[in-house]
């Protein structure tokens, strides 16, 4: 499950200290719910083309395995719906960077979110919620 598709794309160019952007609510009771209780279910994802919506309703993957990858994630209000929780270990100025290759790689000049925004957000939340700790198992990834 892309975990980008619960970023609202307004909500998440905005300084925040929890990710605000993520709803992470709306991961929990469309997705990580029903998916842990093994019965179907659709969700919507956000549109990141030019009206920045949410998208027509989609199945709930099946089966017994869900991977989300999220910024975020490890938050109060979906803790308790995680039995496997990986936080992949990299500090957040190669995180950033990366992330602004990436970017400009899909011809994308977003340095000043990466800046200003995204990498604070990152510190504020890790700060506030030790996402780390969290964590039942940690990956090296530098």
């Amino acid at each position: 499950m892309r975990g980008d598709d619960f970023v609202d794309p307004v909500r998440s160019h905005h300084r925040s200290p929890d990710w605000a952007g993520v709803e992470r609510v709306r991961l929990r009771y469309t997705v990580l719910r029903p998916f842990r209780e093994r019965r179907p279910a659709s969700f919507r994802r956000f549109d990141r083309g030019g009206v920045r919506a949410l998208g027509e309703p989609e199945p709930v993957p099946t089966g017994r395995l869900l991977v989300v990858d999220l910024i975020g994630l490890f938050h109060p209000e979906v803790l308790a719906e995680l039995d496997l929780r990986v936080w992949c270990e990299l500090d957040p100025a190669t995180a950033a960077e990366r992330g602004m290759v990436r970017d400009h790689a899909l011809g994308r000049d977003r340095d000043r979110l990466w800046r200003e925004v995204w990498v604070p957000n990152v510190r504020d939340f890790a700060e506030r919620f030790a996402p780390r700790e969290a964590a039942t198992h940690v990956v090296a990834t530098g």
